[in-house]
């Protein structure tokens, strides 16, 4: 990994966050527009776009990412980032992570073939693979612990949020 010294780049974030709580709120956006077709659709975060499209089990195309895709994307990014960020602020040696995450989907749900089938993820897994030789087994496992703590995707899908549908 590139050297940087996350505590100087954090540092006054910190204080302004201790001096203004109200400074460390952000509202993070995706909004997702129709195309075409029935099976895709366009998601716009503000500084990127992703095309999306329903999974080739239901029905869709296949060329582009799925919901599910992207939810699990979204964790592995997150705790492979925080991963490194607590290594670097903490000073534990760490050559490389990579994260993989899986889930499993019953399709039936979806497409409501049985109403006994899950929508959704039943269970989703995260797998870290540390390329650190050179780290304790005291920093490898305060790292687990950090990460997990302060990674926000897996955090929000620990601790679900109060979801607030509406329709306009």
């Amino acid at each position: 990994m590139t050297p940087m010294n996350l505590r100087e780049i954090q540092a006054p974030l910190k204080e302004q966050y201790r001096a203004d709580a109200s400074s460390a709120m952000v509202t993070l956006h995706a909004t997702a527009d129709g195309s075409d077709s029935a099976m895709a659709c366009s998601v716009d975060l503000g500084r990127a776009i992703y095309e999306a499209q329903a999974h080739a089990g239901v029905g869709g195309p296949g060329t582009a990412s799925c919901s599910g895709d992207l939810l699990l994307g979204a964790l592995a990014s997150c705790a492979q980032i925080t991963c490194q960020m607590v290594a670097s602020a903490s000073g534990i040696p760490l050559a490389g992570v990579t994260v993989r995450v899986e889930g499993d989907l019953d399709l039936r749900g979806t497409l409501a073939v049985s109403r006994f089938s899950r929508v959704g993820f039943p269970e989703i897994r995260v797998r870290f693979e540390l390329d650190a030789p050179d780290a304790t087994p005291a920093q490898l496992a305060s790292l687990q612990r950090a990460t997990e703590q302060y990674c926000v995707v897996m955090q929000t899908l620990l601790v679900p949020p109060v979801v607030q549908v509406s329709w306009t």
